[in-house]
Formats: C-alpha cells, structure tokens, sequence
C-alpha cells in the first residue's frame, strides 16, 4: 500500500450485482485502496449520510434507487466528493447525463480492472493535487466547487476576478499562465461559473499527468475495435464538455502531433474518434493553462504557434504570491481558520513577527505552499500564538510545542545576500536539495511545490548533474 493511498478515506462501491461488487472491491484493495461496499443506492445513501468516503463507484441500474438518483444525493450532501457511474447501458446520452449531473467519470461495462484502476487513479490525483487552494473544501451541503469564492484582498487580483466575471459571457477561448500553485483552474472554474454554460459540464484534462499514448483517446474518445483492447466505445472530453466548457490544464506538455489534432478541432468544432468514420460536432468552450512561457516553447519548436493564438485569444496572466504580498496575511488567516477547525483545534493567533516572517519568504510554491505551511503549522502549533519556528519555512523539523526559535533557525541567506527574489527563491531550492542530500521529491514536499516545478525551476537555472548531488527522486 502507497502512502498516499493509506492515507485516504474509504471508497464506497455500490452494486446489486454480489459478483461485480466483490470483483470491483478486490481490484481495488489489490491497488492499495480501503474499500466499503452497498448493494444498492439506497443502502449507501445510509451509508454516506453516517461516514466520509473519498469516492463513491455505482452502477446505473440498480433496485430501490439507481446510480443517478444516488450521484444526486451524494452530491446534496457532500459537492465535492468524486462519483464514477459505471453502466453496461453505456450510451453518449447516458454518459452525458451522469456528467451534468455532477459525475466525476464513468466507464462502460466490460472493462478491464487495469481501466478501473486508472480512471480511479486519474479522478484522485486529480482532486488531491488542486492547481491552487485559494478556497476552503466545502463541508456537506455547501455549494457547489464552481461557486466557491477565491480569497484575496489584492487589488489587481479583484481587477483580475471583475475582468474573467466580464469575458465569461463569451465563447472565446482563454489562456490562463501563471506560476504552479496561484490557482489557475479556480479561476477557470470562476469563467465557466458566471458563463452561459454555467448549468452545463465544466469537465478538465491534465495534459501533464496523462501518458502522451494515452492523452488523444481520452480527449477524443474512441470507438469499439478501434485498438488492441478497445473492446467498448468511449467517449471523449471534448463530447462530455459538449455545451460547457473543457479545461485543458498544463497544455505546453501536449505532444506536437496531437496539438495539431487539437487545432483542427478548434477551427472545425468537431472530432473524430479513433477508429470513428464520421466527425463528431461540438461545442465546448476551451479554457487552456499552462506554468511555461509559451513564446519560448514556440522558438524551441515544441509548441505550435498557430495553436497558441487560436488559445490566446483572451490572454490571462496570474500574478505570483511574492507579487501580491497584501493577500499573505489574508490567505494565512483563512487557512489558519480552516486547518484549526479541521482538526478541532482553537485558532491561534498571527503575531506580527510570523507575519513578517511569511511576508518574507518568496513562496515558490506560492498559494499552495502557504497553505501547506499553514497547515503543518497548526499541527505542531500547542500554544495560543503561531510563532515563525512553527512555520519551518526552510524545511527544517519542528516539534509540538518547542519550535526553532529564530535565532537557532539558520538564515535564508547568508555571506553575501541575494540581490533578487529569483535569487532568494534558487538559494532556498538549493539550501532544501542539500538537506534532504538531493531527494528532489522530498524537496518538493517541504517547498510545496510539484516534482515538475522542481525540474522546471532546475533547468532555468541550468544546474548541471554535477553540481549537486541531486541522489533520488524519491
């Protein structure tokens, strides 16, 4: 068992179906999962209105109450907690149907254990990785995600909201860059919510974390026969987006052939399944983001330049945490707040010292790594004040109740200081490398940040192998 996967809550799997069930429960207790299972829609109701569960897997049809009537009640209680629908009646308009209604996937009967398994995997990196925690998870019956506010007391990032709020009443496609962890998709999910599409799919593809074999099926679907394996049509995101809205997250990692399928896409509002006869017409408003300089990649050949116009036609750009240094105190706040709560814990307080020590780091990770910070913080934290040696900015361990004063803390920088943030923010990098002797993963965990934006920030700064020893990558 992984540990992250020992770390999650149960999966709920429902089936009336005694066969389908156990095999379903056994594939995923095989992959490391806990798994509770109920026979029908009515049973694990009962069973989710009494537990927390991290997904829910139900059939369609089923006595008593079927899967669609069980996603409804799922989603009245807890918004965002994932539901795949699975159905041996698997049409488009079934499919379809399911996603309108909050469905995170689906998958048609017969399908492999290796599909489950990676539609699962898929749905969970998905929701544990959010692309910036600028808001609070919804407790049961709050609304919906697309309609969660994004704390910030900046005024370029209220411009910035009022602006997406304006441009949403249009179809024009978008093109949102900004940094790992300043909350990319948040503001995606803000279009589509005050869109016209608002009452329809808002459904999302990560380019970065999807095998390049991989990626062309899942965004166009294929049809039955269409490959070894392909025993089941499919269908794609961009039919399940049809009238809503698709969010391409991380495009840059899009392979060159498939950007060019993608174009056409764009141009001619319609798709060819693999293995398809006739294209398919859709209409999905296209929301694109990435954390690369897409100018760049165009001069290094690896992004189409014809492509990033017909995706930057409205150009967004999300400034850095380190840019907008009014929101740390505010975002630090709420998350104290929340974390405090979550684990049931009184809200200690932000003396002015911690403040000046958050407003000092360059927050790499940016909202992300604060929240992460914060809430580690609120863990170790056993007095009524949340002091700077509970915050670890420099990833060194704290104990509850006896944090690394200051003064013990080794500085940030030291000899002769960094003139700049960038340097301030490679000097960090490096000094966490060393600690951890090169365990880039481990690094990433301490910052905040992804293993991508480790690399990505490794090679702007042309670090040769034998600069460090850079050891495992995890």
């Amino acid at each position: 068992m992984t540990e992250a996967s020992s770390k999650r809550r149960p999966i709920l799997v429902v089936d009336d179906d005694p066969y389908m069930r156990t095999s379903l429960m056994d594939c995923l207790v095989s992959c490391g999962y806990t798994v509770e299972t109920a026979i029908d829609g009515v049973d694990a109701l009962g069973k989710f209105r009494k537990g927390a569960y991290e997904m829910v897997i139900t059939d369609i049809r089923m006595p008593k109450m079927g899967g669609l009537e069980l996603l409804k009640g799922v989603k009245d209680q807890s918004p965002e907690t994932p539901v795949i629908v699975i159905t041996a009646y698997g049409t488009v308009n079934t499919a379809v149907e399911a996603m309108r209604k909050g469905a995170t996937d689906f998958i048609m009967k017969p399908f492999s254990l290796d599909d489950l398994e990676m539609v699962v995997k898929n749905v969970l990196e998905r929701g544990a990785e959010p692309e910036g925690p600028e808001t609070a998870r919804e407790a049961p019956g709050a609304p919906r995600p697309a309609q969660r506010h994004i704390v910030t007391a900046d005024p370029r990032m209220a411009e910035l909201l009022e602006f997406l709020k304006n441009i949403a009443k249009s179809r024009s496609s978008v093109l949102i860059q900004g940094e790992s962890g300043t909350g990319k998709e948040l503001l995606a999910r803000l279009i589509h919510q005050h869109s016209p599409r608002r009452n329809q799919p808002f459904v999302a593809v990560n380019c970065a974390a999807i095998p390049h074999t991989l990626l062309e099926s899942e965004m166009f679907g294929f049809e039955k026969g269409a490959f070894t394996g392909a025993a089941q049509r499919r269908i794609g995101k961009f039919e399940l987006a049809d009238r809503g809205t698709l969010l391409l997250d991380e495009v840059s990692e899009m392979d060159m052939p498939l950007q060019a399928k993608l174009l056409r896409v764009i141009q001619e509002s319609e798709i060819d399944r693999l293995g398809g006869k006739d294209p398919v017409p859709v209409d999905a408003r296209i929301i694109a983001t990435t954390n690369s300089d897409l100018k760049k990649c165009i001069q290094e050949k690896k992004f189409r330049e014809d492509l990033y116009y017909r995706l930057n036609v409205i150009p967004v750009r999300v400034p850095p945490l380190r840019e907008r240094k009014g929101d740390i105190p505010v975002l630090a706040e709420h998350f104290l707040a929340k974390y405090a709560a979550e684990n049931g814990k009184r809200k200690p307080a932000l003396p002015g010292d911690t403040l000046a020590a958050l407003a000092a780091h360059p927050w790499p990770g940016n909202v992300r790594e604060l929240e992460n910070v914060i809430e580690r913080a609120v863990l170790v934290c056993q007095s009524s004040a949340l002091l700077p040696g509970h915050l670890a900015l420099d990833g060194d361990e704290t104990v509850a109740g006896d944090p690394v004063s200051p003064a013990a803390a080794p500085p940030p920088c030291s000899g002769d200081a960094p003139a700049t943030l960038r340097d301030m923010e490679k000097n960090l990098i490096f000094s966490t490398l060393k600690q951890v002797k090169g365990n880039k993963t481990k690094a990433s965990e301490i910052l905040g940040i992804s293993v991508r934006t480790m690399r990505n920030k490794l090679n702007e700064y042309k670090l040769e192998q034998g600069t460090l020893d850079l050891g495992a990558e995890s």
